[in-house]
């Protein structure tokens, strides 16, 4: 017989699916789709999610029956949700008001604790979710705080795993990894493993407007006051984390919150892949780099997370229509 001996065992091994019509017929390259929504809990975030956990548990920082706590846009939480399950951990975490109902419901239904926070505040604010996440962490008994923005754990999990899985299955012969950024794990940890590969791959981050990882890039400044709120979900930072290394990373793209969320319905649409608004994000990156590709190239793009997280907001008609989107 072949099966799990749990639900944490059918992490990672997401296929890659090649792209016929989003992109339009004159597209040059071919695209490659790295669909994470195949993980259990639909998103690439359940490999560092279990990574985070399993390495704390070998230094002791996570205890016997302890309760992780996390800010969380959602993700993360389903997946450290998943290990807490099956490993016997209790979970707090903190989210911001921007994020989608059905992200907190999800997290709920795993039996996790949630907080909502505003998300139109500084992040060394009191009530920011950054704030809010690490004095429970302190207050909580036998708390542990997860902390994915500086946890480097992020980024070894996508240098173990996500990017040996794209090599394998491109046969080594991809030339661009295309990918929203947010913590900086996946793009720092998928691109130090290619970069290490072939130097010649091109590593794009997806960045939105509001965040500050574009420009960090392009003039090695942190400027926070460039930083503003943004509806987009998933991607961008106003803070520089420290799971970034932006020596591996070779061009972040801006794309508009609108861009975002109607190439993820398109997404859907035209090649019955139901994503998240990142991966929308992702797909409108790639035609606005349209002129950048040639017939030779091989694009691995990843998609973050599973649509379902976003039918009140995106794949909402009256939602897009209040946007002025529709």
């Amino acid at each position: 017989m072949k099966y799990a001996e749990n639900i944490l065992e059918t992490i990672g091994n997401t296929p890659l699916i090649k792209l016929n019509r989003v992109l339009g017929e004159d597209f040059p390259a071919m695209v490659l789709a790295k669909v994470e929504t195949f993980n259990p809990g639909n998103s690439v975030k359940d490999r560092m999610a279990l990574k985070m956990i399993e390495d704390a548990e070998k230094n002791g920082s996570l205890k016997p029956g302890g309760t992780i706590v996390e800010g969380t846009s959602g993700n993360t939480g389903m997946g450290l949700a998943l290990a807490a399950i099956v490993k016997g951990y209790k979970c707090i975490f903190v989210t911001s008001d921007k994020q989608s109902k059905e992200k907190a419901d999800v997290l709920k239904a795993m039996g996790a604790e949630v907080i909502i926070c505003p998300s139109d505040v500084a992040p060394d604010d009191e009530r920011s979710y950054y704030s809010v996440s690490k004095r429970l962490a302190r207050e909580t008994p036998n708390g542990w705080y997860v902390n994915q923005y500086d946890n480097l754990s992020n980024r070894q999990a996508h240098y173990e795993s996500t990017a040996p899985e794209i090599w394998e299955q491109t046969e080594g012969r991809l030339t661009h990894f295309v990918v929203g950024a947010g913590t900086g794990g996946t793009i720092t940890g998928c691109g130090k493993f290619f970069k290490e590969k072939n130097p010649d791959i091109k590593i794009i981050g997806v960045d939105t407007y509001g965040s500050i990882l574009k420009h960090r890039l392009d003039t090695g400044e942190t400027d926070l006051s460039l930083a503003h709120s943004y509806i987009t979900e998933g991607i961008g930072e106003d803070i520089i984390p420290e799971n970034y290394d932006f020596s591996v990373i070779d061009h972040f793209e801006k794309v508009t919150d609108k861009d975002g969320a109607i190439y993820a319905r398109k997404l859907a649409k035209e090649e019955g892949i139901f994503c998240g608004y990142s991966a929308g994000s992702a797909i409108a990156s790639l035609v606005q780099m349209k002129d950048q590709f040639t017939k030779d190239d091989i694009v691995v793009v990843l998609l973050h997370d599973h649509g379902s997280r976003y039918v009140a907001k995106i794949y909402n008609d009256d939602w897009m229509k209040e946007m002025g989107w529709l």
